[in-house]
């Protein structure tokens, strides 16, 4: 019913720059808050950064605040993650997903589901 699609990811220097987009279908788009989250080679999934239905709320892990930046265009029914200064322990496979009744309190992935397949983002020289 809830479908995600990520883009966007690729190989990147250290320092540069990427812009992940993730697409929505199936669903009232606006209705659902959408987060990021990844997940590196050897580790737990996490969240990145989540952003509320209205796009009036944000959250940010510690490890990329200052860095990233989430907004969501409703009337194209995507949300972006424009992520800067790209470190290379940025390196994961970066995953959307959703939640009707996000609490804005944090971007805990047991909250979201509805997943996307994820993009893969490297950041290496």
């Amino acid at each position: 019913q809830l479908q995600l699609v990520e883009s966007g990811g690729g190989l990147v220097q250290p320092g540069g720059s990427l812009r992940l987009s993730c697409a929505a279908s199936g669903f009232t788009f606006d209705y659902y808050a959408i987060g990021w989250f990844r997940q590196a080679p050897g580790k737990e999934r996490e969240g990145v950064s989540c952003i509320s239905s209205s796009g009036l709320s944000t959250n940010y892990a510690d490890s990329v605040k200052g860095r990233f930046t989430i907004s969501r265009d409703n009337a194209k029914n995507t949300v972006y993650l424009q992520m800067n200064s790209l470190k290379p322990e940025d390196t994961a496979v970066y995953y959307c997903a959703a939640n009707r009744w996000w609490s804005g309190l944090g971007c805990g992935v047991r909250a979201f589901g509805s997943w996307g397949q994820g993009t893969q983002v490297t950041v290496s020289s």
